[in-house]
């Protein structure tokens, strides 16, 4: 059976950024969720192969979910700034290692990775 690996790419940038200590190129650019992105992701390229693959990540602006709840997130800090400066550099990335990526205004990864697989899984 084909393999289908659908990758919440806001959730890898967060988790890059905060496993590894801060690091920086020789401008100063921080640069710790773009390697651990990187790291993430060649190693599930390397070890699991899927034969699809795609990277969903979140769309900046409100979603759906903001207009049921309108708390939604509301405690939420903001996203660090030396996080939001390596996002073009991820995006960079994933263009290079030429895997889709989705991303819908108004929805989160989360939700298009749910729907994502769903289709999938009645294609099968």
């Amino acid at each position: 059976m084909p393999t289908l690996y659908l990758i919440d790419g806001s959730a890898y940038i967060y988790r890059a950024f905060f496993a590894l200590p801060p690091l920086s190129n020789s401008k100063g650019l921080q640069t710790n969720a773009v390697y651990g992105f990187t790291t993430m992701m060649l190693k599930v390229l390397r070890e699991h192969r899927p034969d699809y693959i795609a990277v969903v990540f979140d769309e900046k602006g409100s979603t759906h979910r903001h207009e049921v709840f309108k708390e939604y997130k509301a405690q939420r800090p903001p996203m660090p700034q030396g996080m939001s400066a390596q996002i073009p550099y991820i995006h960079r990335v994933v263009e290079a290692l030429a895997l889709p990526v989705v991303r819908q205004e108004g929805y989160e990864a989360d939700d298009l990775i749910g729907t994502l697989a769903r289709k999938a899984e009645a294609e099968d």
